[in-house]
């Protein structure tokens, strides 16, 4: 059986849930999946250019996650019996904040905001975590009106913090200054 990209039924506007219904691109629960699906590629760029082999492994098991997480997310009650069988493990939650712990170890504790950016791969790990943010949103306004497991709030907020720290262990690494923010000017 040959699978084609391209199938000709969202062309009035609407797209399939796993499960079956067709709900407008415009919908709350398309927001929060493709916002997903968006924080998977910015991950997945950082990945690629960090040189680090243990940030690039933890990276690889977020975006896995992240596609359990928008598969979840893509399910109506239908398709819930599909995906039920993925789940995002309370280990990946303290893989995170494992991470955060020891990156946090080597970094100079906050004293200021910090402005993003510095470097290509640093200003992408902080566009990852404001995406990241943005993801967040949606899944909590969609949770506000159907059915969200909590895990998945729970991990896409512990995500941005890792992505926050992240980009400071990257600035470090590489030799990159972190500018504090300075009211005023």
């Amino acid at each position: 059986m040959e699978f084609k990209i391209y199938t000709k039924t969202g062309d009035d506007g609407t797209t399939g849930l796993v499960g079956g219904n067709r709900v407008k691109k415009s919908a709350l629960r398309l927001e929060a999946y493709g916002t997903v699906d968006e924080l998977n590629s910015w991950t997945g760029l950082v990945r690629a250019l960090a040189d680090d082999q243990a940030v690039g492994e933890v990276l690889l098991r977020v975006q896995n996650t992240l596609f359990v997480m928008a598969s979840k997310l893509a399910s109506d009650e239908k398709g819930r019996a599909i995906t039920g069988s993925l789940t995002i493990a309370p280990e990946e939650i303290s893989l995170l904040e494992e991470a955060i712990d020891q990156y946090e170890k080597s970094l100079t504790p906050l004293k200021n905001f910090i402005l993003p950016g510095g470097s290509p791969l640093v200003s992408y790990c902080h566009l990852a975590r404001t995406v990241c943010r943005r993801a967040e949103r949606n899944i909590v306004r969609l949770a506000e009106s159907e059915a969200v497991e909590e895990v998945i709030i729970r991990y896409i907020n512990r995500l941005s913090d890792y992505l926050f720290v992240l980009a400071r262990k990257l600035a470090a690494d590489t030799g990159v200054a972190e500018i504090p923010w300075i009211s005023g000017k």
